[in-house]
């Protein structure tokens, strides 16, 4: 099984299909080609300094490696969040929510977009969390 670098292959997940449980969102998307199933860990650094990352992806890891039932599909990519309760939620729970945010993947179910404008977006009717724009040309531009 091969692991996701770039950055680019994780922003085309997560314009894909997304299941979000308790323990971890997974994130997948069909490749369009028949190589083995790659997949990738990431944790926000809202959850904590480095050693709690670090803790919630070793997690991560270890409950994509032991899950038993977890059918990555080849020609795909699984990108795998950590939350907050990664950290701290029961191991079977862990690696259940793995199995069965994969399934509901796997059968092209995914939950529905949320809206992340905020509430400034939602009050104005502008999409964005701060509603300024920037055209980030030069002085003469700006004049």
């Amino acid at each position: 099984m091969e692991h996701l670098k770039r950055r680019q292959d994780f922003l085309a997940a997560a314009s894909a299909l997304v299941c979000a449980k308790r323990g971890c969102v997974v994130q997948a998307r069909d490749r369009g080609d028949d190589g083995e199933a790659r997949i990738g860990f990431t944790v926000t650094k809202k959850l904590g300094n480095a050693v709690t990352r670090n803790r919630i992806k070793r997690r991560l890891r270890e409950a994509v490696r032991t899950a038993s039932g977890l059918d990555l599909k080849r020609g795909h990519d699984y990108v795998f969040i950590g939350r907050a309760a990664t950290a701290t939620q029961d191991f079977e729970a862990l690696t259940r929510d793995l199995v069965i945010a994969t399934q509901r993947l796997n059968e092209g179910k995914s939950d529905p977009p949320r809206d992340r404008g905020g509430y400034r977006a939602a009050k104005s009717g502008r999409s964005g969390a701060g509603g300024k724009k920037r055209d980030g040309g030069t002085r003469q531009n700006r004049q």
